[in-house]
Protein backbone atom coordinates (compact mmCIF):
# COMPACT_ATOMS: atom_id res chain seq x y z
CA UNK A 1 0.00 0.00 0.00
CA UNK A 2 1.33 3.70 -0.85
CA UNK A 3 1.80 5.92 1.90
CA UNK A 4 -0.52 9.08 1.71
CA UNK A 5 1.52 12.34 1.67
CA UNK A 6 -1.44 14.75 2.79
CA UNK A 7 0.66 15.53 5.78
CA UNK A 8 4.57 14.53 5.27
CA UNK A 9 6.86 15.95 2.62
CA UNK A 10 7.20 13.94 -0.40
CA UNK A 11 10.80 13.55 -0.18
CA UNK A 12 10.34 12.16 3.41
CA UNK A 13 8.26 9.57 2.20
CA UNK A 14 10.31 8.71 -0.71
CA UNK A 15 12.78 8.45 1.24
CA UNK A 16 11.25 5.79 3.25
CA UNK A 17 10.82 3.95 0.54
CA UNK A 18 13.87 3.84 -0.77
CA UNK A 19 15.42 2.66 2.62
CA UNK A 20 13.03 -0.13 2.23
CA UNK A 21 13.98 -0.95 -1.10
CA UNK A 22 17.92 -0.73 -0.01
CA UNK A 23 17.60 -3.47 2.97
CA UNK A 24 15.03 -5.57 0.91
CA UNK A 25 16.28 -5.66 -2.99
CA UNK A 26 19.54 -4.69 -1.66
CA UNK A 27 19.23 -1.79 -4.18
CA UNK A 28 22.24 0.46 -4.38
CA UNK A 29 21.36 4.09 -3.46
CA UNK A 30 22.53 6.08 -6.18
CA UNK A 31 20.37 4.20 -8.99
CA UNK A 32 17.34 4.76 -6.49
CA UNK A 33 14.42 7.12 -9.08
CA UNK A 34 10.72 8.03 -8.77
CA UNK A 35 9.25 8.69 -11.56
CA UNK A 36 6.00 10.00 -10.51
CA UNK A 37 8.30 12.61 -8.44
CA UNK A 38 9.34 15.68 -9.35
CA UNK A 39 13.28 16.78 -9.72
CA UNK A 40 13.91 18.34 -6.19
CA UNK A 41 11.82 15.96 -4.47
CA UNK A 42 13.79 13.17 -5.84
CA UNK A 43 16.89 15.15 -5.17
CA UNK A 44 16.08 15.62 -1.24
CA UNK A 45 15.08 12.27 -0.85
CA UNK A 46 18.37 10.75 -2.18
CA UNK A 47 20.50 13.33 0.24
CA UNK A 48 18.05 11.75 2.64
CA UNK A 49 18.86 8.52 1.84
CA UNK A 50 22.14 8.63 1.38
CA UNK A 51 22.97 10.65 4.49
CA UNK A 52 21.20 8.09 6.28
CA UNK A 53 23.53 5.28 4.62
CA UNK A 54 26.55 6.73 5.34
CA UNK A 55 25.75 7.72 9.10
CA UNK A 56 24.18 4.44 9.77
CA UNK A 57 26.22 2.75 12.18
CA UNK A 58 26.35 6.21 14.40
CA UNK A 59 22.62 7.15 14.56
CA UNK A 60 21.75 3.78 15.74
CA UNK A 61 24.42 4.13 18.20
CA UNK A 62 22.69 7.02 19.43
CA UNK A 63 19.27 5.50 19.37
CA UNK A 64 20.20 2.49 20.90
CA UNK A 65 21.44 4.14 23.88
CA UNK A 66 18.02 6.22 23.80
CA UNK A 67 15.57 3.55 23.16
CA UNK A 68 14.07 1.41 26.66
CA UNK A 69 13.98 -2.18 24.88
CA UNK A 70 16.34 -4.05 22.31
CA UNK A 71 16.65 -1.98 19.92
CA UNK A 72 18.21 -4.45 17.51
CA UNK A 73 14.90 -6.13 17.28
CA UNK A 74 12.82 -2.79 16.10
CA UNK A 75 11.00 -3.35 13.48
CA UNK A 76 13.00 -2.29 10.60
CA UNK A 77 10.25 0.26 9.07
CA UNK A 78 10.21 1.84 12.53
CA UNK A 79 13.75 1.62 12.57
CA UNK A 80 14.42 3.26 9.34
CA UNK A 81 11.95 6.75 10.49
CA UNK A 82 13.71 7.21 13.54
CA UNK A 83 17.06 7.25 11.06
CA UNK A 84 15.59 9.62 9.20
CA UNK A 85 14.76 12.04 11.89
CA UNK A 86 17.73 12.06 13.68
CA UNK A 87 20.10 12.25 10.44
CA UNK A 88 17.72 15.83 9.74
CA UNK A 89 18.11 16.66 13.56
CA UNK A 90 21.93 16.02 13.83
CA UNK A 91 23.43 16.30 10.21
CA UNK A 92 21.05 18.64 8.40
CA UNK A 93 20.04 21.03 11.35
CA UNK A 94 16.64 20.49 10.31
CA UNK A 95 14.09 22.34 13.14
CA UNK A 96 13.37 20.04 16.19
CA UNK A 97 9.66 20.62 15.55
CA UNK A 98 9.50 20.03 11.94
CA UNK A 99 12.03 17.10 11.79
CA UNK A 100 10.02 15.38 15.14
CA UNK A 101 6.54 16.16 13.95
CA UNK A 102 6.51 14.87 10.10
CA UNK A 103 8.45 11.45 11.51
CA UNK A 104 5.57 11.73 13.92
CA UNK A 105 2.80 11.50 11.68
CA UNK A 106 4.93 9.11 9.42
CA UNK A 107 5.05 6.48 11.72
CA UNK A 108 1.69 6.78 12.55
CA UNK A 109 1.05 6.65 8.23
CA UNK A 110 3.10 3.66 7.74
CA UNK A 111 2.48 2.06 11.15
CA UNK A 112 0.28 2.83 14.03
CA UNK A 113 -0.39 5.57 16.51
CA UNK A 114 2.06 4.05 19.11
CA UNK A 115 4.81 4.12 16.76
CA UNK A 116 4.57 8.04 16.21
CA UNK A 117 4.36 8.46 19.94
CA UNK A 118 7.95 6.03 20.48
CA UNK A 119 9.34 8.21 17.53
CA UNK A 120 8.46 11.38 19.52
CA UNK A 121 9.82 10.26 22.73
CA UNK A 122 13.05 8.93 21.29
CA UNK A 123 13.98 12.03 19.24
CA UNK A 124 13.15 14.70 21.32
CA UNK A 125 14.92 12.88 24.34
CA UNK A 126 18.06 12.57 22.49
CA UNK A 127 17.73 16.49 21.24
CA UNK A 128 17.18 17.75 24.42
CA UNK A 129 20.33 15.66 25.64
CA UNK A 130 21.92 16.45 22.15
CA UNK A 131 25.32 18.37 23.72
CA UNK A 132 25.48 15.38 26.30
CA UNK A 133 24.91 12.81 23.12
CA UNK A 134 27.34 9.70 24.42
CA UNK A 135 30.21 8.08 22.77
CA UNK A 136 31.40 4.62 22.03
CA UNK A 137 33.73 3.48 24.93
CA UNK A 138 34.29 -0.12 24.15
CA UNK A 139 37.82 -0.24 25.00
CA UNK A 140 39.02 -1.01 21.41
CA UNK A 141 40.57 2.18 19.27
CA UNK A 142 39.40 0.88 15.93
CA UNK A 143 36.07 -0.51 17.31
CA UNK A 144 34.97 2.90 19.07
CA UNK A 145 36.79 5.16 15.70
CA UNK A 146 34.08 2.45 13.77
CA UNK A 147 31.01 3.43 15.63
CA UNK A 148 31.27 7.24 15.69
CA UNK A 149 32.15 7.61 12.20
CA UNK A 150 30.30 4.52 10.74
CA UNK A 151 32.29 2.72 9.31
CA UNK A 152 32.81 -1.54 9.50
CA UNK A 153 35.62 -2.12 12.10
CA UNK A 154 37.51 -4.33 9.56
CA UNK A 155 38.07 -1.38 7.40
CA UNK A 156 39.65 0.61 10.38
CA UNK A 157 41.59 -1.60 11.58
CA UNK A 158 43.21 -1.89 8.64
CA UNK A 159 43.79 1.99 7.94
CA UNK A 160 44.65 2.34 11.76
CA UNK A 161 48.08 0.06 10.78
CA UNK A 162 48.67 1.69 8.03
CA UNK A 163 48.40 5.55 8.92
CA UNK A 164 48.02 5.85 11.99
CA UNK A 165 45.14 7.72 14.37
CA UNK A 166 45.36 11.35 13.05
CA UNK A 167 45.01 10.53 9.20
CA UNK A 168 42.66 7.72 9.91
CA UNK A 169 40.55 9.79 11.66
CA UNK A 170 40.65 12.21 8.62
CA UNK A 171 40.08 9.75 6.09
CA UNK A 172 36.64 8.87 8.01
CA UNK A 173 35.63 11.93 7.96
CA UNK A 174 36.35 12.60 4.70
CA UNK A 175 34.12 9.64 3.56
CA UNK A 176 31.18 10.93 5.17
CA UNK A 177 31.54 14.54 3.77
CA UNK A 178 29.18 15.73 0.73
CA UNK A 179 31.66 14.98 -1.83
CA UNK A 180 32.97 17.53 -4.12
CA UNK A 181 32.28 16.79 -7.88
CA UNK A 182 34.70 16.95 -10.81
CA UNK A 183 34.09 17.92 -13.64
CA UNK A 184 36.18 17.50 -17.69
CA UNK A 185 36.16 20.13 -19.96
CA UNK A 186 35.94 18.74 -23.34
CA UNK A 187 38.01 20.77 -26.14
CA UNK A 188 36.86 19.39 -29.06
CA UNK A 189 33.51 20.75 -27.78
CA UNK A 190 34.51 24.11 -25.95
CA UNK A 191 36.65 25.82 -23.73
CA UNK A 192 37.21 25.90 -19.91
CA UNK A 193 37.16 29.72 -19.74
CA UNK A 194 33.63 29.14 -21.49
CA UNK A 195 32.40 26.62 -19.58
CA UNK A 196 33.53 28.45 -16.59
CA UNK A 197 31.40 31.65 -17.86
CA UNK A 198 28.52 29.57 -17.98
CA UNK A 199 28.60 28.30 -14.69
CA UNK A 200 29.23 31.53 -13.08
CA UNK A 201 26.24 33.26 -15.12
CA UNK A 202 24.17 30.61 -14.03
CA UNK A 203 25.17 30.79 -10.01
CA UNK A 204 27.10 27.42 -9.49
CA UNK A 205 30.13 27.91 -7.47
CA UNK A 206 32.67 26.66 -9.08
CA UNK A 207 36.79 26.29 -8.63
CA UNK A 208 39.58 25.61 -10.81
CA UNK A 209 41.21 22.20 -10.18
CA UNK A 210 44.37 22.95 -8.61
CA UNK A 211 45.89 19.74 -10.43
CA UNK A 212 44.27 19.41 -14.26
CA UNK A 213 44.06 22.11 -16.16
CA UNK A 214 40.93 20.70 -18.22
CA UNK A 215 38.93 20.10 -14.79
CA UNK A 216 36.97 21.98 -12.49
CA UNK A 217 35.75 21.10 -9.36
CA UNK A 218 31.89 21.88 -7.88
CA UNK A 219 29.98 20.93 -5.18
CA UNK A 220 26.60 20.54 -6.99
CA UNK A 221 25.27 19.04 -10.10
CA UNK A 222 21.93 19.57 -10.31
CA UNK A 223 22.02 22.79 -12.44
CA UNK A 224 24.34 21.11 -15.24
CA UNK A 225 22.06 18.22 -15.28
CA UNK A 226 18.59 20.49 -15.39
CA UNK A 227 19.97 22.96 -18.15
CA UNK A 228 21.88 20.03 -20.30
CA UNK A 229 25.11 21.20 -19.95
CA UNK A 230 25.91 17.65 -19.97
CA UNK A 231 23.92 16.41 -23.07
CA UNK A 232 26.26 18.11 -25.52
CA UNK A 233 29.46 16.82 -25.02
CA UNK A 234 30.79 19.78 -23.94
CA UNK A 235 31.34 18.52 -20.42
CA UNK A 236 31.61 15.59 -18.76
CA UNK A 237 31.59 14.26 -14.83
CA UNK A 238 35.12 12.92 -13.70
CA UNK A 239 37.19 13.02 -10.65
CA UNK A 240 40.16 14.53 -10.87
CA UNK A 241 41.34 11.64 -9.78
CA UNK A 242 40.39 9.66 -12.90
CA UNK A 243 41.56 12.46 -15.31
CA UNK A 244 45.08 12.25 -13.45
CA UNK A 245 44.69 8.14 -14.72
CA UNK A 246 44.56 9.28 -18.13
CA UNK A 247 47.58 12.12 -17.81
CA UNK A 248 49.66 8.76 -16.65
CA UNK A 249 48.42 7.23 -20.07
CA UNK A 250 49.57 10.55 -21.81
CA UNK A 251 48.10 9.09 -25.22
CA UNK A 252 49.71 11.04 -28.10
CA UNK A 253 46.97 11.94 -31.94
CA UNK A 254 47.27 8.90 -34.44
CA UNK A 255 48.10 6.24 -31.63
CA UNK A 256 46.29 3.15 -31.20
CA UNK A 257 44.76 2.86 -27.94
CA UNK A 258 42.88 0.07 -26.02
CA UNK A 259 40.85 0.52 -23.07
CA UNK A 260 40.27 -2.87 -21.82
CA UNK A 261 37.40 -2.25 -18.88
CA UNK A 262 35.91 0.49 -20.63
CA UNK A 263 32.31 1.23 -19.64
CA UNK A 264 30.91 3.79 -18.34
CA UNK A 265 33.59 5.41 -20.82
CA UNK A 266 34.54 8.43 -18.76
CA UNK A 267 38.44 7.99 -19.84
CA UNK A 268 37.97 6.69 -23.19
CA UNK A 269 35.95 10.16 -23.49
CA UNK A 270 38.95 12.00 -22.04
CA UNK A 271 41.72 9.74 -23.65
CA UNK A 272 39.64 10.48 -27.15
CA UNK A 273 40.04 14.28 -26.34
CA UNK A 274 43.85 14.15 -25.47
CA UNK A 275 44.06 12.71 -29.21
CA UNK A 276 42.10 15.23 -30.27
CA UNK A 277 40.00 12.56 -32.12
CA UNK A 278 42.77 11.42 -34.17
CA UNK A 279 43.72 7.34 -34.06
CA UNK A 280 41.72 4.09 -32.99
CA UNK A 281 40.52 3.26 -29.13
CA UNK A 282 39.32 -0.13 -29.13
CA UNK A 283 36.48 0.07 -26.23
CA UNK A 284 36.35 -3.93 -24.46
CA UNK A 285 33.84 -4.17 -22.40
CA UNK A 286 31.89 -7.80 -20.79
CA UNK A 287 28.45 -5.23 -20.43
CA UNK A 288 26.70 -4.89 -23.74
CA UNK A 289 24.71 -2.38 -21.89
CA UNK A 290 26.78 -0.40 -20.58
CA UNK A 291 28.71 -0.52 -24.04
CA UNK A 292 26.26 1.33 -25.93
CA UNK A 293 26.85 4.02 -23.51
CA UNK A 294 30.15 4.37 -24.36
CA UNK A 295 29.25 4.54 -27.91
CA UNK A 296 26.45 6.50 -27.22
CA UNK A 297 29.04 8.86 -25.26
CA UNK A 298 31.72 8.69 -28.14
CA UNK A 299 29.03 10.10 -30.79
CA UNK A 300 28.27 13.03 -28.12
CA UNK A 301 31.62 14.15 -27.26
CA UNK A 302 32.57 14.40 -31.05
CA UNK A 303 35.17 11.06 -31.54
CA UNK A 304 32.43 8.35 -33.01
CA UNK A 305 34.88 7.86 -35.59
CA UNK A 306 37.43 6.64 -33.72
CA UNK A 307 35.93 4.65 -31.10
CA UNK A 308 35.28 0.76 -31.60
CA UNK A 309 33.45 -0.80 -29.06
CA UNK A 310 34.07 -4.25 -28.58
CA UNK A 311 31.34 -6.38 -26.21
CA UNK A 312 34.04 -8.56 -24.84
CA UNK A 313 35.61 -10.24 -21.60
CA UNK A 314 39.17 -9.13 -22.33
CA UNK A 315 40.61 -12.12 -21.04
CA UNK A 316 38.74 -14.02 -24.02
CA UNK A 317 39.01 -10.75 -26.65
CA UNK A 318 43.16 -11.06 -25.65
CA UNK A 319 43.50 -15.11 -26.28
CA UNK A 320 41.72 -14.42 -29.67
CA UNK A 321 44.12 -15.23 -32.70
CA UNK A 322 46.32 -11.70 -33.73
CA UNK A 323 45.01 -9.45 -31.20
CA UNK A 324 45.34 -5.85 -31.61
CA UNK A 325 48.48 -4.47 -30.30
CA UNK A 326 48.31 -1.13 -28.96
CA UNK A 327 50.84 1.74 -28.34
CA UNK A 328 48.94 2.10 -25.06
CA UNK A 329 46.71 0.42 -23.08
CA UNK A 330 44.42 1.47 -20.57
CA UNK A 331 43.29 -1.33 -17.40
CA UNK A 332 41.15 0.24 -14.97
CA UNK A 333 40.29 -3.16 -13.40
CA UNK A 334 37.25 -3.78 -10.99
CA UNK A 335 37.76 -3.46 -7.96
CA UNK A 336 36.48 -2.96 -4.41
CA UNK A 337 36.03 0.87 -4.85
CA UNK A 338 37.28 1.84 -0.54
CA UNK A 339 38.99 4.87 -2.59
CA UNK A 340 35.30 6.46 -3.06
CA UNK A 341 33.30 5.65 -0.26
CA UNK A 342 32.54 9.36 -0.36
CA UNK A 343 30.50 8.92 -3.32
CA UNK A 344 29.07 5.56 -3.00
CA UNK A 345 27.06 5.54 0.44
CA UNK A 346 26.39 1.93 0.99
CA UNK A 347 29.49 0.15 -0.30
CA UNK A 348 31.38 0.41 2.91
CA UNK A 349 28.69 -1.85 4.16
CA UNK A 350 28.50 -3.94 0.98
CA UNK A 351 32.18 -4.84 0.94
CA UNK A 352 34.11 -7.59 3.58
CA UNK A 353 37.35 -8.43 3.22
CA UNK A 354 36.64 -11.59 1.19
CA UNK A 355 36.39 -9.00 -1.23
CA UNK A 356 40.11 -8.14 -1.17
CA UNK A 357 41.65 -11.69 -2.17
CA UNK A 358 38.51 -11.97 -4.59
CA UNK A 359 39.15 -9.32 -6.39
CA UNK A 360 43.10 -9.40 -6.30
CA UNK A 361 42.38 -12.61 -8.29
CA UNK A 362 40.59 -11.08 -11.04
CA UNK A 363 42.74 -8.15 -11.24
CA UNK A 364 45.79 -10.77 -12.05
CA UNK A 365 43.97 -11.91 -14.89
CA UNK A 366 42.99 -9.17 -16.32
CA UNK A 367 46.62 -7.66 -15.99
CA UNK A 368 47.93 -11.16 -17.87
CA UNK A 369 45.29 -10.37 -20.69
CA UNK A 370 46.16 -6.62 -20.85
CA UNK A 371 49.99 -7.71 -21.66
CA UNK A 372 49.35 -9.29 -24.76
CA UNK A 373 47.91 -6.41 -25.91
CA UNK A 374 50.74 -4.00 -25.90
CA UNK A 375 53.39 -3.37 -28.44
CA UNK A 376 57.00 -3.69 -27.77
CA UNK A 377 58.06 -0.67 -25.99
CA UNK A 378 54.35 0.10 -25.41
CA UNK A 379 52.54 1.52 -22.09
CA UNK A 380 50.47 -0.22 -19.72
CA UNK A 381 48.67 1.76 -17.08
CA UNK A 382 46.80 -0.39 -14.46
CA UNK A 383 44.55 1.81 -12.35
CA UNK A 384 42.56 1.04 -9.27
CA UNK A 385 39.43 3.46 -7.08
CA UNK A 386 40.89 1.45 -4.39
CA UNK A 387 43.21 2.34 -1.13
CA UNK A 388 44.51 -1.16 -0.52
CA UNK A 389 47.60 -2.27 -1.37
CA UNK A 390 45.83 -5.93 -2.08
CA UNK A 391 44.73 -4.50 -5.12
CA UNK A 392 47.36 -2.27 -5.80
CA UNK A 393 50.94 -2.39 -5.03
CA UNK A 394 50.74 -6.07 -4.92
CA UNK A 395 49.23 -6.52 -7.89
CA UNK A 396 51.62 -5.14 -9.27
CA UNK A 397 54.77 -6.62 -7.80
CA UNK A 398 53.47 -9.76 -8.68
CA UNK A 399 52.39 -8.88 -12.30
CA UNK A 400 56.01 -8.19 -12.67
CA UNK A 401 57.62 -11.34 -11.34
CA UNK A 402 55.33 -13.08 -13.95
CA UNK A 403 56.46 -10.78 -16.95
CA UNK A 404 60.21 -9.77 -17.51
CA UNK A 405 59.28 -7.77 -20.52
CA UNK A 406 57.79 -5.09 -18.32
CA UNK A 407 59.44 -2.70 -16.10
CA UNK A 408 57.99 -0.05 -13.59
CA UNK A 409 58.26 3.72 -15.79
CA UNK A 410 57.58 6.11 -12.85
CA UNK A 411 54.71 9.14 -12.84
CA UNK A 412 56.71 11.30 -11.80
CA UNK A 413 56.77 13.48 -14.22
CA UNK A 414 53.21 13.39 -14.94
CA UNK A 415 51.17 13.72 -11.83
CA UNK A 416 52.06 16.15 -8.43
CA UNK A 417 55.67 14.95 -6.15
CA UNK A 418 52.87 14.72 -3.08
CA UNK A 419 50.94 12.16 -5.04
CA UNK A 420 53.87 10.11 -6.09
CA UNK A 421 54.27 6.65 -3.90
CA UNK A 422 57.85 5.48 -2.44
CA UNK A 423 57.39 2.77 -5.81
CA UNK A 424 56.63 5.53 -8.44
CA UNK A 425 53.24 5.05 -8.65
CA UNK A 426 50.56 7.54 -8.32
CA UNK A 427 48.59 7.35 -5.24
CA UNK A 428 45.55 9.72 -4.22
CA UNK A 429 43.72 9.66 -0.92
CA UNK A 430 40.86 11.75 -0.19
CA UNK A 431 41.81 12.56 3.30
CA UNK A 432 45.24 14.31 1.20
CA UNK A 433 43.87 15.47 -1.99
CA UNK A 434 40.05 16.33 -1.78
CA UNK A 435 39.39 13.90 -4.77
CA UNK A 436 38.86 10.29 -5.20
CA UNK A 437 41.35 7.24 -3.38
CA UNK A 438 42.65 5.65 -6.74
CA UNK A 439 45.92 4.27 -7.13
CA UNK A 440 47.93 3.90 -10.80
CA UNK A 441 50.99 2.47 -12.55
CA UNK A 442 52.97 2.67 -15.23
CA UNK A 443 54.31 -0.38 -17.07
CA UNK A 444 56.68 -0.48 -19.99
CA UNK A 445 56.88 -3.08 -22.40
CA UNK A 446 60.57 -3.31 -23.03
CA UNK A 447 61.43 -3.32 -27.21
CA UNK A 448 62.44 -6.67 -28.42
Amino acid sequence: MEPSTDTVSPARVLALQHLERVREDDAYVEKLTADDADARTRRQARELVAGVTRQRRWLDFVLGEAYHGEYDSMEHRLRHILRLGLYELLFQSTPTHAAVDEYVELAKQELRPGAGNLVNGVLRTIDRDREHIPTPDTGEEAEDLAVRYSHPTWMVRRWLDRFGLDETTELLRANNRRPMYGVRVNPLRTSRDEVAHWLDAHDVVNIDSPYLDDHLRLKRLQTLIAEGLLDDGAVAVQDESAGLVVKLLDPQPGETLIDGCAAPGGKTMHAAARMKGQGTIYAVDRNEQRLKRVEEAAATHGVGDMVRAEAADLREWADQPDPPQADRVLLDVPCTGLGVLAKRADLRWRRSPDDLEEMAALQDELLDAAALLVRPGGLLVYSTCSIEPEENEQRVDAFLARHDAFTTASVAEHVPDEMVSDAGHLATLPQRHRMDGAFAARLRRVAS
